[in-house]
């Protein structure tokens, strides 16, 4: 195993909870061994990122009901192609050679995947996004 390889791979989070069977679509075996680890590992980047698209966007997140700001990362990620794009060469950039391979094969379907994992992440760490508190001097 290549260095590359074997340093991206030892750097993924574990995640005990996903399941890999012999019944499971190669898609979903790929999402569960693949795109969720590096997910995961990126979760702070991620945030990062959202925290900066909204503050790009005049901050108008701040000013949304809990529904509201769901619909609002939903349509973000869904419709804001270079938002899009910028997140999964954050993802894509942490493949393997032979990952990546696998993953040409059915970009389509993978992109899907690996954006909705994105919008759960964000939709569940939503409380992080709360307006960031100016200090006024008195």
């Amino acid at each position: 195993m290549d260095s590359r390889q074997f340093n991206l791979k030892s750097i993924r989070p574990e995640i005990t909870t996903a399941t890999i069977n012999d019944s499971m679509s190669a898609d979903e075996r790929f999402q569960n061994l693949v795109l969720r680890p590096i997910i995961k590992f990126q979760n702070d980047l991620l945030i990062a990122v959202f925290r900066n698209y909204i503050a790009k966007h005049k901050s108008v997140f701040y000013d949304l009901s809990v529904e509201k700001r769901i619909d609002y990362i939903e349509n973000a990620i869904q419709k804001d192609m270079k938002l899009r794009n910028s997140m999964k060469g954050m993802l894509i950039g942490l493949f393997t050679v032979e990952e990546y391979e696998i993953y040409i094969q059915n970009s389509s379907a993978l992109n899907k995947r690996m954006m909705n994992i994105v919008k759960q992440r964000l939709i569940s760490n939503m409380q992080l996004f709360e307006k960031p508190e100016v200090l006024v001097a008195v």
